[in-house]
């Protein structure tokens, strides 16, 4: 029999059309290290042109690494949309909730929309999905400091699978309550298509975080359909 390994790899997408993030380096060289881990080579670009049904068909998972504004053509928007729906792997983290304001698929698919944040502060994550790959690593109560991003709506009545939410009594600035996710996912159809969102992951020490690189894997093998 022939080699029958599967082969396909990770796209990391770093475009930003907004605010940049000082952390992307550092996010991208440790997602490039953890998809070693999970067995994917991958490669990091900032290149729209990218965006091809050619190059995601040769992918097991796309990464927005906290890309903002509109960093895809309409061809690669149609391409992504494609590739989601007949079974690809999206993992969009931290701003990429600030992606594609005006694309009404990518809407969907996050199902709110960034609505701003306050000032960086510790916090408390607490784990609602014990037994999902992402979360799976990280205590019931997980004490962290990030950004803390506030959403337009709660994402939860849009259908999708909500893996960790903010304890708003722990920080100061939440504007959803008891109920703030900010970590879900969604599985996109009869394709089998995976989707993942992380609003985690602002500062650059954040990626050399033993904690955090373990929810950036367990999201990786998951959306590569681990």
């Amino acid at each position: 029999m022939g080699d029958v390994r599967d082969t396909r790899d990770v796209l990391i997408y770093t475009r930003t059309a907004g605010y940049r993030h000082d952390s992307i380096p550092a996010g991208a060289a440790a997602l490039v290290e953890l998809a070693a881990v999970v067995g994917r080579p991958a490669e990091t670009t900032d290149d729209p042109g990218a965006f091809t049904p050619a190059r995601l068909a040769r992918c097991a998972a796309v990464v927005l690494l906290s890309t903002t504004g509109t960093v895809l053509t309409d061809a690669g928007r149609a391409a992504l949309e494609a590739y989601v729906r007949a079974g690809g792997g999206l993992l969009a983290v931290h701003a990429a909730a600030n992606a594609e304001p005006d694309w009404p698929f990518y809407g969907e698919l996050l199902g709110t929309r960034f609505a701003g944040h306050p000032e960086i502060q510790p916090g408390t994550v607490c784990v609602e999905a014990p037994g999902h790959a992402a979360t799976a690593c990280l205590p019931a109560r997980w004490e962290w400091t990030d950004e803390w991003y506030n959403f337009t709506a709660n994402p939860r009545a849009t259908g999708v699978r909500v893996l960790a939410r903010a304890d708003e009594t722990a920080y100061r600035g939440g504007t959803l309550g008891a109920d703030h996710p900010l970590v879900w996912s969604r599985e996109t159809g009869p394709g089998g298509g995976r989707f993942l969102f992380t609003a985690l992951g602002h500062a650059t020490e954040a990626y050399t975080d033993p904690a955090f690189r373990a929810h950036l894997a367990g999201a990786l093998h998951w959306v590569t359909g681990g």
